[in-house]
Formats: C-alpha cells, sequence, structure tokens
C-alpha cells in the first residue's frame, strides 16, 4: 500500500471500533478500582464525591474535544508530537519526545507494568497484604520481575505488526469493560444497600469538605481518567482519519467517563463513604458483598487483565512518537525503521521496550507514578495551548472538526492542567524539580543535535 498524503510509511489498518479500543483500554487500568478510596479519604461528603468525578470527566472531554481539531487536522503517528511541532516549532516538540524517552514513557510502563504484575500474583494466591503494600515505596522485587516480563511480551507482540496489537487491544477492552459492567450490573442487581446508610439513602451521606482536599482529590481522578489523548499517537494508522479519530475520541472518552460515574455509585450503594475510605480494593469489597469471598480473586484477576491491556495499549502507541520524531530528523533515523512485512517502527518498539524494562527494575511504583504525571501533564496543557496558537498563525488550515465550545472548552482544560502541576510543585517539589531539570536538560541535547546534523551528510532511513 502506498503512502497517504500524509507521508506515512506506516499502514492504516485501525477502524473506528479498534481506534476506540485503543482509548478506553489505554484509560481504565487499575485507577477505577482502587482510587475510589483515596478519593474518599479527602472527600466524605457523597455529593461532592460524585461531583469530583463528574468535574474529572469534563476536563478529559474538554480535552478530548480539542484534541479531535488537532488530529483530524494532522492526522499522522505521533499525535501529540505534531501537534507540538505544528504550533511551536521543532525545540518543543525535541522536549516532548525527550520528555518521553526520560520521564514519561519508562515511568508509565513501570507503574502498570507493576500494578499489572502484582495483581496477577494476587490473584494466583498471594498475600494480599504483602501485594498491597508492594505499590507503593519498599521493595517489590518479585513485581518488577514480573512486570519487566510483560512489558518484553508486549514489545514482542507490537514487534510484529499494530494489527497483532490491536487484535490483543480489543480483546483486552472487551474483557475489562464487561468485568465492570458485570460489577456494576450485578451490584444493583444483587447486592442489599449497607444497613449502615442513612435514613435518606446514598446521598444522605454529608460531610464538611474544604477546598483544598477536593483540589487535592481531583489530583487522583485526573490520574484515573489518564489514557485518553494516546489514540492520537497512532493517527497515522488510522483509517478515514479525519473522520474516525474526532468520533473514537468522543466515543471512547465518554464510554470511559459513564463507566466511571456507574462504578462509584454500585460502590456507595453497597458501601458507606466512611468505610470506602480504607477499603483499598473497593471493587473487590463489593464483589465480596455479592458474590462471596471469590469476589476477591475475580477481581484481582480483572485487574491484572485491565492493567496488562492498558500496557499493551502504551506500547502500541508510545513507539510512534519517537518514529514520527526519526522522521523529523529530530532524532537517529535509524529510530524510524520500519519492517518492510509487518509494517511496524520496529526499532521504536525495541527503544520503549528497552527503557521500560531498565526503569521498571530500578525504580518504585510511587515514583513512577509521580515521574508520569509530572511528565505528561506540561504537553497535554501545551497541546491543547496549541488550538489558539493555530487558530490565529494558520486560520486556513484546513479543520474537518472544529472545537465544540471553542475558546471554552480548550480553556477549562488548561485550567485543569495548570491545577494539577501547581498541586504537584507544592507537594512533591523535589521530585518535581528533578523532572522538569530532566526535561530542560533537552534543551542543550537539542543544540548538539541539530548542530551534528546539520554537519553531517543525511542518513538514508532504511525500509528494513
Amino acid at each position: 500500500m502506498p503512502a497517504d498524503r500524509w507521508g506515512e510509511r506506516l499502514i492504516r489498518r485501525l477502524g473506528l471500533w479498534s481506534a476506540v479500543a485503543v482509548l478506553v483500554g489505554s484509560t481504565i487500568g487499575s485507577g477505577i478500582f482502587r482510587t475510589p478510596a483515596g478519593v474518599a479519604q479527602k472527600i466524605d461528603d457523597v455529593p461532592l464525591f460524585l461531583l469530583a468525578w463528574v468535574v474529572g470527566g469534563v476536563v478529559v472531554l474538554c480535552g478530548a474535544l480539542t484534541y479531535s481539531e488537532l488530529a483530524a487536522a494532522f492526522p499522522r503517528s505521533g499525535g501529540m508530537y505534531v501537534f507540538v511541532r505544528e504550533s511551536f516549532g521543532k525545540l518543543s516538540a525535541f522536549l516532548f519526545v525527550w520528555a518521553e524517552l526520560w520521564v514519561i514513557r519508562p515511568g508509565a510502563f513501570g507503574a502498570i507494568g507493576i500494578t499489572a504484575s502484582a495483581y496477577t500474583l494476587r490473584t494466583l494466591g498471594a498475600d494480599p497484604a504483602a501485594i498491597a503494600a508492594s505499590i507503593g515505596p519498599v521493595d517489590i522485587r518479585a513485581e518488577q520481575l514480573l512486570g519487566a516480563g510483560y512489558i518484553l511480551l508486549v514489545g514482542t507482540v507490537n514487534f510484529f505488526g499494530i494489527h497483532r496489537g490491536a487484535v490483543l487491544q480489543n480483546l483486552s477492552t472487551v474483557f475489562k469493560v464487561g468485568a465492570l459492567a458485570l460489577l456494576v450490573v450485578v451490584g444493583f442487581a444483587l447486592g442489599r444497600p449497607s444497613p449502615d446508610l442513612p435514613e435518606g439513602g446514598i446521598l444522605a451521606q454529608r460531610a464538611v469538605v474544604g477546598l483544598s482536599p477536593f483540589l487535592l482529590a481531583m489530583v487522583a481522578i485526573l490520574w484515573a481518567y489518564d489514557g485518553w489523548a494516546d489514540l492520537a499517537f497512532v493517527g497515522g494508522e488510522v483509517l478515514h482519519p479525519q473522520k474516525t479519530l474526532p468520533r473514537a475520541l468522543l466515543i471512547g472518552t465518554l464510554t470511559v467517563v459513564v463507566l466511571y460515574l456507574a462504578a462509584n455509585l454500585v460502590y456507595l450503594y453497597l458501601i458507606p463513604i466512611q468505610q470506602m475510605k480504607t477499603a483499598e480494593l473497593v471493587a473487590a469489597d463489593v464483589a465480596r458483598l455479592v458474590i462471596g469471598p471469590a469476589g476477591v480473586v475475580v477481581v484481582s484477576a480483572a485487574i491484572a487483565v485491565s492493567t496488562f491491556g492498558t500496557l499493551n495499549g502504551s506500547m502500541m502507541t508510545a513507539p510512534r512518537i519517537f518514529f514520527a520524531a526519526a522522521e523529523d530528523g529530530l532524532i537517529p533515523a535509524a529510530i524510524a525503521r520500519v519492517d518492510p512485512k509487518n509494517h511496524a517502527p520496529t526499532a521504536a518498539v525495541v527503544l520503549m521496550t528497552v527503557m521500560g524494562t531498565i526503569f521498571i527494575l530500578i525504580r518504585t511504583f510511587t515514583a513512577l507514578a509521580d515521574q508520569f504525571i509530572i511528565g505528561i501533564w506540561p504537553f497535554y496543557a501545551l497541546a491543547v495551548a496549541g488550538v489558539f496558537v493555530l487558530r490565529r498563525t494558520r486560520p486556513r488550515l484546513d479543520r474537518p472538526y472544529r472545537t465544540w465550545g471553542y475558546p471554552f472548552v480548550p480553556l477549562v482544560f488548561l485550567v485543569a492542567a495548570l491545577f494539577l502541576l501547581g498541586n504537584y510543585l507544592v507537594r512533591e517539589t523535589l521530585s518535581f524539580a528533578v523532572d522538569v531539570g530532566i526535561i530542560l536538560s533537552g534543551v542543550p541535547a537539542y543544540l548538539l543535535w541539530m548542530r551534528w546534523r546539520n554537519r553531517a551528510p543525511p542518513p538514508a532511513i532504511s525500509a528494513t
């Protein structure tokens, strides 16, 4: 198949529902199974608790609506990299790639891989207390080793083509969506409301909650929603991208928001919010109430499969960033290697597999998760801000989709991004400074690379 008008050497194979599966599968991991307990610790007023999840859903929908305009205008591999490059130039795009290499993607692979392996071991009968403790700043060697194995597995699958990765992603997404939907349906159909609920029902659980706890809870909620933007990274392999990408972004994001709200409602229906505070795996507690002790094993298995699917989604999407940057000459051209049979960016897949494996073996879950959040959100904000820049600098750009609610919708997302980063700056000042320092070290790296590249003859990009 010849390259299309965007100059892609990767074949467009992903239809609408595969694209939706990439988004949903990259978003729904362990967050909705575990995050509600942490949110309840900060917001023990049920109406405000639910409002916080709605606000989080509104924020990601605003991001999806904005990215839809960018994805339809630039339906190429690389997603956010392309948006930042077109809006702010090559240096900003290089800093994104630099951050993805050293901060963002290894952190994501590590955090997801550790969670998937921890709940695999739990399903197989490992000590639940030890597993719960392992997802924190302690020695987690067994989970790290198994997580590294998972990274190698998804790397191998995606090495042989996105169509194989898409099959795995579709299957895992169907399973995780089905498991979560089944938990909601069975919980409402067979579960009995907690006898500790007040006379007025769920919404009668009221408490005084300050602004600061509410805002802190939003950090965890936005973490649980993260993954909605990953679809744009594989924009160069989506069929009919000008139509498919906006539709998939909206369908996928709305699906996640609805599932998350439904899951929280069934949690609150069966467990009072005061008890939810100590329910680290609230979904398992709900399953235990409905189907007995086996529910813990079932939910642990669901989390293991769910997070494994998220890991595969990340491996499907992330290598395309480095492929696009290599084609632009911002990193070595060898990274743009495409297998002539499978049409996969094999060099970029190997790069991500190696980096993810190294980081999962040397860092803890908490450090990896914080590293990812600090690294990715400045570029989420930068890409969204690019809509304002491009509307002004390129008014005649072909825009098959224009952001609904512009300029208010992008502004809502930007305000949320600034809040999240400000919170991390105050709460994790040292980690924030280290990660920002690593990202900014990309400036001299960019200048040195461009200086060397301008002096050296351009290498040919190998297709084999």
